[in-house]
């Protein structure tokens, strides 16, 4: 039994049994789903002839000989190998599209930033040519740190394909909805969700619900895993259960297509005669995954003083070095705060780790002004920051009742590497000029004496 996707042409594997229908749940997992009944080989990866045709193909996502538990791959039963989805390429500009390192001379990235959501304009936009780069950190060569970035989307991609090769993506949705048509199945993402795209995977972009914006988080390391809970145990924060990725789903259309590659920062195209949204069966753990961040469960003091920002954690991606990621993404999400005598609000500090900050939607508790849905700040390596004067006396003079904080969603890109402003987040984006400001009415309250206030 299939089911015919008439929007987009796709034929997709039956659905589970279940409230997510078109997903399979779990993260890390080891996944087997066909479009077509009997298309997946049992028992072996390479038969000597796959059922209806297909071709046999491994797409590897870690080096063969990584350690089993991190050793990533997944086996498609496709109608076209890869090799038959690529042609002559064509160097192509996407302007707005920055890669690591990506130093510009008159941009001063050493700063405390903020920004205004980025407007959509008028012209048409797609995914590739709406991606607007606003930092970036590491070396793109050398496969460490990453880049961070708006999308405006206005228009679906029509018989156009994308992957990248140099990273995986994690798409943060804003405004509007999307539609990702991957070569492993249908991913379909909102607000208050994200996506993990992998690196190498081949997909379309389509607009279910329009103008669409969002940030993305560029990881050119190793990928996005759960963090270790440590003394917190099994449960909470991110739960694996909550991770969907999709069923198995294809198109067999003959058609002119336009495939461009992210190659090394630059960007390739290349003609071909029909989708590449081919694999009718596949099995593995490298796949695409979507995950609703309203299942995160926070975890939190419930005494007095309150654990630094990482305890919301939701993925990070390791560095060479034990402890210190390459990026982690972080979620502040509704939650209750019940601390007693504490400074509830995140305290000032400085930083080894650079933090690029977005919000979803709401208010964000330490920038009660300024920091609206869509927009975006940057506290840079061992750059001062922390709350504005509003947010310092009304925390510091709060009834310490238990507290909802409710309708509020930001996050956090942080990485070890400083971020590099572009120069479109330097000179095009809706920069807040007077962001520094905000601390600039703060007193000095210190005469010498116990208790000052």
């Amino acid at each position: 039994m299939t089911k015919e996707i008439q929007s987009h042409a796709m034929t997709q594997a039956p659905s589970l049994p279940g409230p997510h229908a078109g997903y399979m749940p779990g993260f890390g997992n080891d996944f087997e789903t066909e479009a077509l009944p009997g298309a997946l080989p049992q028992g072996r990866n390479s038969p000597q002839k796959c059922n209806y045709g297909l071709y046999g193909e491994q797409l590897s996502g870690t080096a063969f000989t990584a350690p089993s538990h991190q050793n990533e791959r997944t086996w498609c039963y496709r109608i076209r190998p890869s090799v038959r989805h690529s042609h002559r390429y064509t160097k192509i500009a996407l302007p707005y599209w920055k890669s690591a390192p990506n130093i510009v001379p008159d941009v001063v990235s050493l700063g405390q930033y903020r920004w205004d959501p980025v407007p959509h304009g008028d012209a048409p936009l797609t995914w590739l040519t709406g991606m607007r780069t606003m930092t970036t950190a590491g070396d793109v060569h050398t496969q460490v740190g990453m880049a961070s970035h708006i999308y405006l989307v206005t228009e679906s991609m029509q018989d156009a394909y994308f992957y990248s090769a140099d990273s995986e993506l994690l798409v943060v949705p804003q405004e509007g909805r999307l539609r990702f048509c991957t070569e492993l199945g249908i991913i379909d993402l909102e607000p208050k969700e994200i996506a993990i795209l992998p690196r190498g995977l081949l997909y379309r972009v389509e607009v279910l619900e329009g103008p669409c914006r969002g940030f993305v988080c560029e990881n050119y390391g190793a990928k996005f895993d759960l963090p270790d809970r440590g003394p917190i145990g099994a449960n909470c924060m991110a739960n694996r259960r909550d991770f969907k990725s999709p069923v198995a789903a294809f198109e067999d259309r003959e058609v002119p297509s336009t495939v461009t590659v992210k190659w090394c920062g630059e960007f390739h195209e290349t003609q071909i005669g029909q989708s590449p949204l081919d694999v009718v069966a596949w099995h593995g753990n490298y796949a695409p995954v979507k995950y609703d961040l309203r299942t995160y469960c926070p975890v939190g003091s419930i005494l007095f003083d309150h654990p630094d920002p990482s305890i919301f954690t939701v993925l990070t991606a390791p560095s060479g070095q034990a402890g210190t990621a390459n990026i982690d993404f972080v979620l502040f999400r509704e939650r209750w705060m019940v601390a007693e005598d504490t400074f509830r609000p995140p305290w000032y500090h400085k930083n080894v780790m650079s933090e690029l900050m977005g919000n979803i939607y709401g208010q964000y508790d330490a920038k009660p002004k300024g920091f609206v849905p869509g927009g975006m700040s940057l506290h840079n390596m061992m750059l001062p920051h922390g709350p504005d004067r509003t947010a310092f006396e009304g925390a510091s003079n709060a009834d310490l009742k238990p507290e909802k904080l409710d309708e509020t969603m930001s996050f956090m890109f942080e990485t070890r590497f400083p971020q590099q402003l572009t120069e479109f987040a330097g000179k095009e984006a809706p920069l807040q000029d007077d962001y520094i400001d905000c601390w600039e009415s703060l007193e000095k309250k210190f005469d010498g004496t116990p208790g000052a206030k």
